[in-house]
């Protein structure tokens, strides 16, 4: 039986973006270094990331588009964060965000890691931005690391 899957190293010639949303920055600022980090120790040079800014969640999907559709990236991490309110505005943009975000990936073959906190509190969001959760932007770039090693692989 064969067996493939991606690897998590051996990219160095690969670029990647990071469009991060600035609502919540001080959650998503944690994300951004805990994903660039998780980049450079798997051997991703920082001159092959780059960090693009959008206002919030719910510009995130088409900024991710334009630059999966640009070649710019060869894996994208989006980054921002939902925190619950005392309405259900947060579902809607939670639900938006993911849909196109998705929808990006699928429309461009461009692999993008969701990496959106979508938590109840402030205090979930400070737990899984590199507190007792772990750090959900680290967590995204390894996952995009796999996919744009495994999209190589099959194109062969």
């Amino acid at each position: 039986m064969r067996i493939t899957e991606g690897h998590l190293t051996g990219l160095p010639d690969a670029r990647f973006a990071l469009v991060a949303a600035r609502f919540n920055e001080f959650i998503v600022e944690s994300l951004i270094a805990g994903a660039a980090d998780a980049l450079r120790r798997h051997g991703v040079p920082v001159e092959q990331i780059e960090v693009i800014r959008v206002p919030g969640a719910f510009e995130l999907p088409l900024a991710v588009q334009r630059v999966a559709e640009s070649g710019r990236a060869d894996g994208i991490i989006a980054l921002g964060t939902v925190i619950r309110g005392g309405t259900d505005h947060h579902q809607h943009i939670a639900n938006e965000c993911t849909k196109g975000i998705a929808q990006a990936m699928m429309v461009t073959g461009v692999p993008v890691a969701h990496g959106v906190l979508t938590v109840d509190t402030l205090e979930q969001a400070i737990e899984r931005a590199g507190t007792k959760a772990g750090n959900k932007g680290a967590e995204a770039a390894l996952s995009v690391l796999e996919m744009v090693d495994l999209l190589r692989q099959l194109e062969h």
